[in-house]
């Protein structure tokens, strides 16, 4: 009886927490195209640092991270967490950064695509993955209304190789999915981009110690879309590597980036008139 007494107010704040955590939908609910028969269940390896790294992802989702409505301010983005195609990193490019947003105003949406790189993968970065990236996108502009959301105002993110997927999306588009605007994150920048003045609004930002093909060619895709009539934001931050995402222990000058991007949508008209976030 004792025992019951102490493990019931445990378990009610276990059931809070619970409750707490967005649910996930799934893209496809009947099962998604070129998953039929993969049946192994997903993957979740926690780090040392408590990192939640996802795999075996055969259908794929979202996790919606919503604003109150008397806070939305209509802006939304589907966010692609990277892990070189291999695994998903969901917290620091994913949560994180879904949590904070919507709590200054703009839906969030944690994608779980699937990996084209994974041992003994079917799967594509450009077909599989890319599909995945864009049905999200229709999913929210499909939803829109539900979840306080203006359909004109739907983007993407993506952090490394998510990173590759918004680029893709933002360049490979049909009306239905064209992402209003996209924010590339230390991305791994996919070949032979086609650019041009109808490609969406872009905020990039990456570390000036990254690799070359980031820190060097990040600069590089900022001046062809700027050269191609596109919309373009650029910053390179100092003292900072690959994978900086939203971690509470980055005391970096980039730890400051998702204020940055934060202010970019609203000075893109993205955001309703609100206070900025300090």
């Amino acid at each position: 009886m004792y025992l019951r007494t102490m493990l019931l107010p445990l378990l009610a704040a276990f059931s809070l927490i619970a409750a707490a955590v967005p649910q996930s939908i799934l893209l496809w609910p009947n099962g998604a195209p070129g998953s039929e028969g993969k049946t192994a269940a997903e993957a979740v390896r926690i780090t040392p640092a408590g990192d939640h790294v996802v795999s075996s992802v055969h259908q794929p989702s979202i996790t919606p991270y919503l604003p109150t409505p008397e806070t939305a301010t209509g802006a939304a983005v589907v966010i692609a967490p990277g892990g070189g195609h291999s695994a998903l990193w969901m917290d620091h490019e994913g949560y994180n950064v879904a949590r904070w947003l919507s709590e200054h105003g703009v839906a969030a949406f944690v994608l779980k695509y699937r990996l084209a790189r994974e041992k003994d993968s079917s799967y594509t970065i450009e077909g599989t993955s890319l599909l995945d990236t864009q049905r999200a996108i229709t999913l929210v502009r499909s939803r829109a209304a539900e979840w306080h959301v203006n359909p004109a105002r739907v983007g993407v993110m993506g952090f490394s190789a998510g990173g590759e997927l918004a680029a893709l999306a933002a360049t490979r588009f049909t009306e239905d999915n064209k992402p209003s605007f996209q924010a590339l994150i230390y991305p791994a920048i996919p070949r032979e981009m086609k650019l041009s003045a109808q490609t969406p609004p872009a905020f990039l930002a990456c570390g000036e110690n990254d690799r070359k093909n980031i820190s060097q060619g990040l600069p590089e895709l900022y001046l062809a879309l700027k050269q191609a009539g596109a919309s373009a934001e650029l910053h390179v931050y100092s003292a900072t590597g690959h994978g900086f995402g939203m971690r509470e222990t980055n005391h970096t000058p980039s730890a400051a980036w998702l204020v940055r991007f934060h202010e970019w949508l609203g000075a893109g008209g993205f955001l309703k008139p609100a206070t900025h976030p300090k």
